[in-house]
């Protein structure tokens, strides 16, 4: 199918985490049972860390101490809003899959700081503490020690106003300590700073937001500036540029961690539009008329990935000459058209892989891959598993 090219497949593999505010909140799967894509694991060494309640109540911090009955430390924020409930299906809050913190730097921007306590508390697979030092600029309640981090899947610095000026060293230590032993960290636009003082950026690639780009540039030639990018990852690193951007990356891991359908209700519960690619501008400096956005192409396209879509079927929805189709389009997503396509197909059978009781075969018909086998090799390429193991772990039930 000319529609279907084997070709340009990134490989890219995509975490809202919720506080528990009482003894039960609904969960999307059994935690007894479900296998997360992607999922973080390390031995940790010292002293029991209260930050993770696991699975049937046990306090997993340390690996060695795996086993022996603790009982569950209370909740750090009791006033949180009322948990969720999904299928009648409870589980206990210590059960939360993963961890996040959220790492306050100095100087830390409350905008931020309470996007990531919104976004990361919209799913009740995280357990969400907010970790710093109260002359941090934070909330009252978020004055506690960073020992917690080492025990944390995910950590989240938000910006923060003035990055030349430098960042304490128990961060920069907790940053390279969480970096070495495989968690995922998520840099909101400044937080990218601290994230290159503590040497976990060299190397990689990252972006920030566009007024800090060439302050970053001269401060840490060790890392490679992307410009103009929503967000940036790079192995278990995910830096993003301003707050809308924050946003995308935060829902960006949600998908990756809990699937598309988690990361779409989670979408719906802060009120935002589903995550935007990697690969979109933060901006685009040429105005273009209204009857030139691809918008209502791109919806034409979501509507009907199950039938032949190829460049010219696009541009002719658009009323545009092929050529200039390919550039507007280019430059609204940044992407080519086919590629666009492709991604929004595999989103497709995601969701349809964690929702419905579809055969692969009939989800490769309505996703438009055409047969299994096609389905089965590009959904590999893209997501990093099969389609039968994504669903595996991702199922509801």
């Amino acid at each position: 199918m000319t529609d279907l090219p084997l070709r340009d497949a990134s490989g890219d593999v995509l975490l809202d985490v919720r506080f528990a505010a009482e003894s039960e909140v609904t969960a999307l799967a059994d935690p007894d049972e479900i296998d997360t894509v992607g999922r973080h694991s390390a031995e940790f060494e010292g002293p029991r860390s209260p930050c993770y309640r696991g699975r049937s109540g046990r306090t997993t911090a340390a690996r060695a101490d795996v086993g022996k009955d603790r009982a569950a430390p209370e909740t750090t924020y009791p006033d949180r809003r009322e948990p969720a409930r999904e299928r009648g299906r409870t589980v206990r809050s210590e059960d939360a899959e993963k961890v996040a913190v959220i790492l306050l730097p100095p100087r830390v921007l409350a905008l931020d700081l309470s996007i990531a306590e919104h976004v990361l508390n919209a799913h009740p697979g995280y357990r969400v503490l907010v970790r710093g030092d109260r002359g941090s600029g934070a909330t009252a309640g978020a004055a506690h020690s960073l020992a917690d981090v080492e025990c944390a899947d995910v950590v989240v610095v938000p910006s923060y106003e003035h990055p030349h000026l430098p960042v304490p060293d128990d961060h920069l230590e907790a940053l390279r300590a969480a970096a070495d032993r495989g968690a995922r960290i998520v840099a909101a636009c400044t937080g990218a700073f601290a994230l290159a003082a503590s040497g976990v950026l060299d190397g990689k690639s990252a972006t920030m937001h566009w007024r800090h780009t060439d302050e970053f540039r001269a401060a840490y030639p060790a890392v490679d500036v992307v410009d103009n990018r929503v967000f940036v990852e790079d192995g278990a690193v995910l830096t993003s540029a301003g707050s809308g951007a924050f946003i995308d990356a935060l829902l960006h891991v949600i998908r990756a961690d809990f699937g598309a359908a988690a990361a779409d209700e989670v979408a719906k519960d802060v009120v935002s539009s589903p995550a935007r690619g990697s690969a979109e501008p933060q901006y685009v400096d040429v105005v273009v008329p209204p009857r030139a956005s691809l918008r209502a192409t791109r919806e034409w396209v979501v509507d009907n990935l199950g039938s032949a879509i190829t460049v010219q079927r696009m541009a002719d929805r658009s009323t545009l000459p092929r050529r200039t189709f390919v550039r507007h389009f280019e430059r609204e997503t940044g992407m080519p058209p086919m590629r666009w396509v492709v991604l929004q197909r595999v989103l497709a059978a995601r969701r349809l892989l964690e929702t419905s009781d579809w055969s692969v075969e009939r989800i490769a018909g309505a996703t438009g891959f055409g047969t299994s086998a096609n389905f089965r090799s590009l959904f590999r390429r893209e997501v990093g598993t099969t389609p039968s193991a994504y669903r595996k772990a991702h199922v509801r039930r």
